[in-house]
């Protein structure tokens, strides 16, 4: 039961890039392009760890919850590339809390 912890990490790993990207603003909508991109790679991990779960286990992990979140993330990603720069937004939480 690994892999949740790998998909953290490749999560994590996959908002590096932003950090070396220029301070301008097509710079940093590229780059947040390349990190929904890299979270839409992610799906075919989440399948892959959702069908090695034991579904007899005690505490199981809520892939649903996780891609639930995902998606939010993405969607807010993209809601900021394509909103006008003056605009404060606001974004719903996230669960956090993927254990059921």
């Amino acid at each position: 039961m690994r892999t949740p912890h790998i998909l953290i990490a490749v999560l994590l790993g996959s908002m590096l890039p932003l950090h070396q990207a220029v301070a301008d603003a097509d710079g940093e909508r590229e780059a947040l392009a390349r990190i929904i991109h890299e979270l839409e790679t992610l799906e075919p991990l989440i399948g892959e760890a959702a069908s090695q779960a034991n579904p007899d286990a005690r505490i199981r992990f809520n892939f649903e919850w996780l891609r639930q979140d995902l998606t939010k993330i993405q969607q807010g990603l993209q809601e900021h590339i394509d909103a006008p720069r003056s605009e404060p937004r606001t974004f719903p939480p996230l669960r956090g809390d993927y254990r059921r």
